[in-house]
């Protein structure tokens, strides 16, 4: 109840939540695009490549108004990813090495501009390095305001060309086909990643910044197999990552806000991994443990019939170390013996004889017609 009413109450945890969860929501709902367009690190490298136009924009208007210096970085993050497209475009360069080759080439430039002002005798870095890590806590009212302008601007044009940024994502070679001007959507699509990335600088800063676009798509995308649905739900998980990193964040003296926010949404990143339902490792595990448990049955099952088959009843009884040495499971056949018995789908005869029961008769029959396409009969 007390962090209820802080949240209302405290105006520095409202404005900051709120302005960590209108990123969240931004940047979730495009990282899905990037996610399925395998461009993961693109965000990466315009949130490095963001560095040099803020410092850059100071050197040149010798002001630190944040407006100055997030179009500085929205110009630099613009050209670093035209330069990707072009680079990968004209020359025998894979994506993935030219992303490499301008993250490093833009953030190094940047560091050696950010030195420089450090140098200056008229210029204080505080407020540059800021960009680099993020400074929630300095968020205004003002700043949740355009923050939240320029977030319902991008949901705007996603849902505007939601068919053309779902048909270049999952197969833009068809989108050529059909005349789609892909080249123009993929530049509109940058376009809005260098939006989302810029207005999130000052929250969880440069080097920070690409884990809020690509984690909450990674981690809705264990949830779901539905793009309206993943990114409704990264959109969630960057919201709930804002508030959440805020929160934890304001009780804990000391503790950045950007950084927290991070390591929020990569608790949700590895909590989606182990226990979604299609795609989580815990009930993959648990499904392939039922998978081989009814493997096993259905081994020991086949082998009892196949052995009564050469007598006179169906229901005959074996000895359990013939089913051992038939079995092509590791181990010995006890255990799964006394689980057919628990299904009463076979019953001990005596201390090492085991039957079918006329249940039992009748799943065999049923495995060997699946399997082998006749009746009863191997």
């Amino acid at each position: 109840m007390e962090l209820l009413q802080d949240m209302f109450t405290d105006y520095t945890l409202r404005t900051v939540a709120m302005g960590a969860a209108l990123l969240g929501i931004t940047a979730g709902s495009l990282g899905g695009f990037a996610l399925l367009r395998r461009q993961s690190l693109l965000g990466d490298a315009i949130s490095h490549a963001a560095l040099p136009g803020i410092a850059l924009a100071f050197l040149l208007t010798g002001s630190k108004a944040p407006l100055v210096l997030v179009t500085g970085a929205a110009l630099a993050g613009w050209l670093g990813a035209t330069l990707i497209s072009s680079l990968t475009r004209m020359t025998r360069i894979k994506y993935d090495s030219a992303l490499g080759i301008m993250l490093s080439v833009f953030f190094g430039f940047g560091l050696v501009l950010l030195t420089y002002i450090q140098k200056r005798p008229d210029a204080n870095q505080a407020g540059l390095e800021s960009y680099l890590f993020g400074q929630a806590a300095a968020l205004v009212q003002q700043d949740v305001f355009v923050i939240l302008g320029i977030g319902l601007l991008v949901m705007l044009l996603t849902l505007v060309f939601w068919k053309e940024f779902k048909l270049v994502s999952f197969d833009p070679d068809f989108a050529a086909t059909i005349g789609m001007p892909v080249r123009w959507v993929d530049h509109l699509l940058t376009g809005l990643f260098v939006v989302a990335i810029v207005i999130g600088l000052q929250t969880v800063g440069v080097v920070l910044m690409s884990a809020m676009i690509i984690a909450p798509a990674a981690a809705a995308r264990q949830w779901t197999d539905k793009l309206g649905s993943m990114i409704g739900i990264a959109a969630l998980f960057g919201a709930v990552s804002g508030v959440g990193g805020a929160v934890i964040s304001s009780r804990n003296a000391n503790l950045p806000t950007g950084p927290t926010i991070v390591l929020f949404v990569s608790l949700i990143v590895f909590a989606s991994l182990m226990l979604a339902p299609n795609r989580g490792l815990v009930f993959r595990r648990i499904r392939e443990w039922k998978a081989g448990k009814n493997l096993r049955v259905d081994a020991v099952l086949v082998d009892l019939y196949t052995l009564a088959s050469q007598h006179t009843s169906q229901e005959y009884p074996h000895s359990e170390r013939v089913l051992n040495v038939m079995s092509s499971m590791s181990g010995t056949a006890r255990r799964t013996l006394n689980l057919l018995s628990t299904l009463e789908l076979a019953r001990q005869i005596d201390q090492n004889q085991w039957a079918l029961t006329p249940t039992g008769v009748e799943r065999a029959e049923r495995v060997i017609k699946e399997r082998f396409g006749t009746e009863g009969t191997l």
